[in-house]
């Protein structure tokens, strides 16, 4: 299992990093926007992530048309070894294949339905993101949707990185059922690093070491 940090907030990153548990950062322009960055901050975002020691990053492209998308990535591939994502529309799916077959590293993005993911194995994407919060709010089983998705596709060449995750459950679940990856906003990720039943047995640990110190 690898885990993800979905975030652009430098301080949050930095933080979250530190713990040695995740894999890389993921991004799209609402986590950017969040963050009150744009675009043109990503090739700067880019190289601090570097000089952080984060091996693996996930940028995504903008634009609506094929070209427009082909010609983002162009642009993020020209940053260094990084992971292209791509939204899963028709115009995203050619962009997608397009990017594949020059060699890049690809992730279909905002995945809802196991058609999705399976159309995706079958160009030779490398990885897809289905949002599985989101998929239970608009009233799919956010969980036995992405469950199906592994069920199709299996595990090579195309891997699932779920997204838009709400709760450590919600992981363990897809995990038990293969999922190989993960990326977590910075609530959930602080979340799975400090269970509050594991800070009340440090409490014990340190209260019993306190009353027979050395």
């Amino acid at each position: 299992m690898a885990l993800y940090i979905d975030a652009a907030d430098r301080q949050l990153i930095e933080e979250l990093w530190g713990s040695g548990v995740f894999a890389g950062v993921t991004t799209n322009p609402t986590i950017l926007d969040r963050a009150g960055l744009g675009q043109r901050d990503v090739p700067d975002l880019y190289r601090w992530l570097t000089d952080l020691g984060v091996g693996t990053v996930y940028v995504q492209v903008v634009g609506r048309t094929r070209d427009e998308m082909l010609r983002s990535a162009e642009a993020l591939r020209a940053l260094g070894p990084l992971t292209v994502k791509v939204p899963a529309t028709a115009a995203g799916f050619s962009a997608a294949g397009a990017l594949v077959r020059d060699g890049a590293q690809v992730l279909l993005t905002a995945v809802y339905s196991p058609v999705q993911a399976l159309m995706a194995r079958d160009c030779g994407i490398q990885g897809v993101a289905p949002y599985v919060g989101r998929m239970t709010d608009a009233g799919r089983s956010g969980v036995e949707s992405v469950v199906a998705m592994q069920q199709a596709i299996g595990t090579e060449p195309t891997r699932i990185l779920a997204a838009s995750l709400r709760s450590a459950e919600d992981i363990a679940r897809l995990a038990a059922a293969g999922v190989p990856d993960f990326t977590l906003g910075g609530p959930l990720a602080r979340s799975v690093l400090d269970d509050e039943l594991t800070r009340a047995a440090v409490d014990e640990f340190e209260a019993a070491t306190a009353r027979r110190p050395v």
